[in-house]
């Protein structure tokens, strides 16, 4: 399977990363922001979900390293979690943009248990990128209506 790379400039393009990092999981310690620079990224181990090929209930998963990466990010603002437990694991649920004044907006990552990212942003300006080799999982994410 091909190492995974994805641009968002817009709000349908943050759905489509979205979905692809959809139940990943991540360590609060991955989590970095540059006020300077005006970027945020997380590194973050996420579900394979296009790797799901033939029946849905197969026993061989895939997650792969990833880093998600926001440019243009003016304020980072949190809810939920504790900067002084950085081995605290997070599995992400969604990503979402709430528009403000165009361009600009918040993009939220909102987490199980209520745990959420807020990125004030200018503009979307997102990057989602694998790092290297998927590996096997045996448990699949299950999600009850």
């Amino acid at each position: 399977m091909t190492p995974l790379k994805l641009a968002a400039l817009d709000a349908q393009d943050l759905q489509v990363i979205a979905a692809h990092l959809q139940d990943a999981v991540l360590r609060v310690a991955d989590i970095d922001y540059s006020g300077v620079r005006k970027e945020f990224a997380v590194a973050l181990n996420r579900f394979a979900w296009e790797a799901r090929e033939g029946s849905w209930f197969r026993r061989r998963h895939q997650r792969r390293r990833s880093v998600l990466q926001f440019a243009r990010v003016v304020n980072v603002r949190t809810a939920g979690i504790d900067r002084t437990k950085p081995d605290e694991v997070l599995s992400l649920l969604t990503v979402r943009f709430i528009p403000g004044e165009a361009p600009g907006g918040t993009v939220e990552l909102l987490f199980s248990g209520g745990a959420a990212i807020r990125l004030d942003a200018e503009c979307i300006e997102a990057r989602l990128a694998d790092l290297g080799a998927a590996w096997e999982t045996q448990s699949r994410p299950v999600h009850r209506a």
